[in-house]
């Protein structure tokens, strides 16, 4: 199901009388919001009672603030947007994912994710507009890395998901469009707002997963923050040959640099690292490719979250044969490794990361793709059997909690 901008902001989603060339209430620190509400006459402490309406109950629109005074949202209304970003396109997926694709104020244009199920809400995040990094089999990279995205233009992901969601979100990963660790000041800076419980979104630190293709000089950065977030590092493969060609940054770091930046990381916050691997179809789905990963993770406090490739129109690889699924699989659990499969979600609204966004710019509709190697029943029966309990494939972001 799609609804287009129009819907949207009958919904209230969208309150935006005013140009937004200038500040948003989102794009302000609360000092910020506090001297501009002082300059006009207001007490300063409305500005937690705002930030408390976005991020706490989950409101959208001044009309909604009713505890707000008329002459005050007037206000607000004509000078102060609360957000810069609007949803131009929101999907909602047969299994409950919803996903945007939002414009920024230079029409630009990010995706970001809400993943709900029973007991959590995942908000998946995006940090850069395109991505520079250059994985050969994402739709994010494919036009190139544009901009880093600010820390307003984060949080309003966050707050456009929370109003999707209608009830506080649980978690977040950051695994949307862009390198993370590349945009790390501003996304530092949108995490201690949201995991901030008086305000923010009060979401814990341990619920919050930043993924990366290894940037190792930023990754011991992140560790020195002693911040209790999880690190997932996107390796998709196990030497260096191969994942030059599918990771090409790689050839500026080198697998055994990044592992031992994820062993620092381990060193210092205590939190187990995991590792990604989309499996490409007899790329680095052989059986030799297993016993490489292996080796190099055996002895390690990691945990491996293998992703069966979505395809992505335009882009040479195939999906993963079932077998060799369950083959990684039972190489690395022999190796006492913590692993499990991550279930496809919102595949028939193009969840996966870029995809979108990508036929928004070449102005085509959508093709959804079948999955023609649907994992079958076994293996997420044998990937749901955790040494540690935390192989749970119904779950889509990567880390087991705590």
């Amino acid at each position: 199901m799609t609804l287009s901008l129009s819907l949207l902001e009958n919904k209230g989603m969208n309150e935006r009388t005013v140009d937004v060339t200038g500040p948003a209430v989102m794009e302000m620190t609360l000092e910020e919001l506090q001297q501009w509400l002082v300059q006009r006459g207001q007490p300063a402490w409305r500005a937690q009672q705002i930030r408390h309406h976005v991020f706490h109950r989950g409101v959208t629109t001044y009309s909604a603030m009713t505890d707000l005074p008329a002459a005050l949202r007037q206000l607000l209304k004509t000078q102060l947007p609360l957000m810069t970003t609007t949803a131009v396109i929101h999907r909602h997926s047969c299994d409950g994912t919803q996903k945007l694709l939002l414009q920024l104020k230079d029409q630009r244009r990010i995706e970001c994710v809400l993943i709900p199920e029973q007991n959590r809400v995942t908000a998946c995040l995006s940090t850069q507009v395109g991505c520079g990094m250059g994985c050969v089999f994402c739709a994010s990279g494919l036009n190139g890395l544009e901009r880093n995205l600010s820390v307003g233009e984060m949080l309003e992901q966050l707050v456009h998901l929370r109003a999707c969601a209608g009830r506080r979100l649980t978690h977040i990963v950051v695994m949307g469009m862009g390198e993370p660790l590349a945009n790390l000041d501003n996304l530092l800076k949108v995490l201690e707002i949201a995991c901030d419980p008086h305000q923010g979104l009060g979401i814990s630190q341990r619920h919050v997963t930043i993924s990366t293709v290894g940037l190792p000089a930023r990754i011991r950065r992140l560790a020195d923050s002693k911040r209790q977030y999880h690190l997932a590092i996107s390796l998709h493969a196990p030497n260096d040959t191969l994942r030059n060609r599918i990771v090409p940054t790689n050839r500026k770091t080198g697998i055994a640099a990044i592992l031992e930046a994820a062993d620092y990381f381990w060193e210092q916050t205590g939190r187990q690292v995991t590792y990604e691997y989309v499996l490409l179809g007899e790329l680095n789905d052989t059986a030799q490719c297993a016993q490489q990963l292996r080796y190099l993770l055996a002895g390690r406090k990691a945990h491996v979250n293998l992703i069966p490739w979505n395809e992505v129109p335009g882009l040479p690889f195939r999906q993963p044969h079932p077998h060799a699924i369950l083959r990684m699989v039972r190489t690395l659990r022999q190796a006492g490794i913590s692993i499990k499969v991550r279930k496809r979600r919102g595949a028939d609204i193009d969840a996966a990361c870029g995809q979108l966004r990508q036929q928004a710019i070449q102005g085509i509709l959508p093709t959804w793709p079948t999955n023609r190697h649907a994992t079958p029943p076994s293996i997420h029966a044998e990937c749901s059997n955790s040494r540690t309990g935390s192989d749970n494939p119904s779950r889509p972001n990567p880390p087991p909690d705590g």
